[in-house]
C-alpha cells in the first residue's frame, strides 16, 4: 500500500474518531464518566470490587453499588429503603448532595432522623393502617404530630363527654315515655340515637407510645481508669490498621468511635474486648470491669431456642416472671415462643439490651447499636444510656444519636 493510501486511511480513522467523540461529549459522555468515577470513589466502589460477582458481596457492599447504580441512571422517581444502611458518615453526606440536587422525586424509607431531616420537605406517617402527611422535614414532624395528637385527644374527650351525654338523654327520655305514656319521648330518644349512630367516632390516641421498659441498674462500679491503650499497633498482612494508637477511657464516658468503612473501628473493639490479641503496644482495662457488648451482627448460639428459653437461660425467674418482663419489650403472647432465628433485626437488639439489663454493667460496648430498630426504640434506648451511669463506648454512623449521647468523639482516621 502506498504512503498516500496509508496517510488517506489515517486521516478516515482519525476523523471517525474526532465524529465519535463529538458524539460521546453531546450525550454527556465525559460528563458520565466524571459522575461515574466521583459516586465509585466517594462510596468506596474500586476496581477490585468492580470485578467482582454481585451475589457474593456483603450487605453494606451491595447497598453502595445499588444507590452508586441508581444515582448514575437518574429515573424520574427514586425508591430508597433504609438507603443509609452500612454507610459511613463520609458517604451519608455524599448521598445527602446527591439527593438534594437530585430533579426527580425521590421515595424514601429510613430511620436516619439526621439524614431525613437533610433531605425532605415532607412525611408521610403510615400508622393503624393510615398514612397521615406532614409538610415538612422529620423535626417538623415530630412537632406537628404531637400538636395533631394532642388535639385529637381533647377532641376524643370532648366526643366522649357528649356521647355520655346523648345516652343518658335517652335513658332519660324513655323513661319519660314510659311514666307519660307519651309516643314523643320515644321518638326523641329514636332522633338522638339515630344522630348518634351517624356520628364519626374520634379514635382514642395514646398519649404514653413508648412503652419498652429499658433502664440499666449499676450495683457495683468499676475504678475511675477503665480502659489505657498505648502505643498500638496492629497490621492484617501488609496493611497497618492502627499504629501508635492511645486511648483513655474514663468512668461514665460516653464515647462515640466514628471513621470511614475499614478504618479498623470494629477491630479495636475486638481488641478491647480479648477478642483479637494479635497486635502490639499495651491494653489495661480498669479494677471490677464488667463488660456488656452488642455486635453490629447479633449471632445466637442456637437459634432453634425460643424467646422465652433464651431469657430464662441465665436468669433465676420464673415463667410467669419471665412472661411479665417479656411483655415489656414488646414479645407479648405467642411471640415469647418465636424462634431466635425468627427474629427481625430490631427484635434481636431488643432481646439482647432486654439481657444485658438483667446484668450488673458498668462498662457498655455498642457496635451500630441503631441498625434495624424504629425511631421510637432508638429514643427509649438513647433516654435509657443518658441516665447509665456506667461507661459507654460505641460506634455509629447515627449521627442524631451521637448527637444525643456522645460527650466524647474520637475519630479514627486513615
Amino acid at each position: 500500500m502506498s504512503t498516500e493510501a496509508n496517510t488517506d486511511k489515517l486521516e478516515k480513522l482519525i476523523n471517525e474518531y474526532g465524529r465519535t467523540q463529538e458524539r460521546f461529549s453531546l450525550i454527556g459522555g465525559y460528563e458520565t464518566q466524571e459522575k461515574f468515577n466521583k459516586i465509585c470513589s466517594r462510596f468506596y466502589i474500586n476496581k477490585d470490587l468492580l470485578k467482582q460477582n454481585y451475589n457474593i458481596l456483603s450487605g453494606g457492599e451491595k447497598t453502595r453499588v445499588n444507590l452508586a447504580k441508581l444515582l448514575l441512571t437518574q429515573p424520574d422517581i427514586l425508591l430508597l429503603d433504609e438507603p443509609t444502611n452500612h454507610l459511613d458518615i463520609h458517604s451519608l453526606e455524599f448521598l445527602e448532595e446527591l439527593i438534594l440536587k437530585y430533579k426527580g422525586t425521590v421515595l424514601i424509607v429510613s430511620h436516619d432522623r439526621y439524614f431525613l431531616d437533610k433531605v425532605i420537605n415532607k412525611t408521610v406517617l403510615l400508622e393503624n393502617g393510615k398514612g397521615n402527611i406532614y409538610y415538612g422535614n422529620y423535626s417538623y414532624f415530630l412537632k406537628e404530630d404531637e400538636r395533631r395528637t394532642l388535639t385529637q385527644f381533647e377532641n376524643y374527650k370532648n366526643q366522649q363527654k357528649q356521647i355520655e351525654k346523648m345516652k343518658e338523654s335517652i335513658t332519660t327520655l324513655r323513661k319519660f315515655g314510659e311514666l307519660a305514656g307519651n309516643e314523643m319521648f320515644f321518638k326523641r330518644a329514636k332522633n338522638i340515637e339515630k344522630r348518634l349512630e351517624k356520628m364519626e367516632i374520634i379514635d382514642r390516641v395514646d398519649l404514653n407510645k413508648k412503652a419498652l421498659d429499658l433502664k440499666f441498674n449499676i450495683k457495683s462500679r468499676s475504678g475511675n481508669d477503665v480502659l489505657k491503650i498505648e502505643n498500638l499497633e496492629k497490621k492484617f498482612d501488609q496493611k497497618v490498621i492502627f499504629k501508635d494508637a492511645n486511648l483513655t477511657l474514663n468512668y461514665g464516658e460516653k464515647v462515640a468511635l466514628i471513621g470511614e468503612n475499614g478504618s479498623g473501628k470494629s477491630t479495636l473493639i475486638k481488641i478491647i474486648l480479648g477478642q483479637d490479641i494479635n497486635f502490639d503496644g499495651k491494653l489495661k482495662l480498669g479494677t471490677a470491669i464488667k463488660f456488656g457488648y452488642i455486635s453490629q451482627n447479633i449471632i445466637f448460639e442456637d437459634n432453634d431456642k425460643t424467646v422465652l428459653d433464651y431469657f430464662l437461660e441465665g436468669n433465676n425467674f420464673s415463667e410467669t416472671e419471665a412472661r411479665n418482663k417479656l411483655a415489656r419489650y414488646g414479645f407479648r403472647q405467642e411471640n415469647v415462643f418465636k424462634r431466635i432465628g425468627k427474629l427481625s433485626g430490631g427484635e434481636k437488639v431488643r432481646i439482647i439490651l432486654m439481657k444485658l439489663i438483667q446484668k450488673d454493667i458498668n462498662f457498655l460496648i455498642l457496635d451500630e447499636p441503631t441498625n434495624h430498630i424504629d425511631i421510637d426504640t432508638r429514643e427509649i434506648l438513647e433516654e435509657a444510656l443518658k441516665e447509665y451511669k456506667g461507661t459507654v463506648l460505641f460506634i455509629s454512623h447515627d449521627r442524631f444519636f451521637i448527637n444525643a449521647i456522645a460527650n466524647r468523639i474520637l475519630n479514627i482516621e486513615d
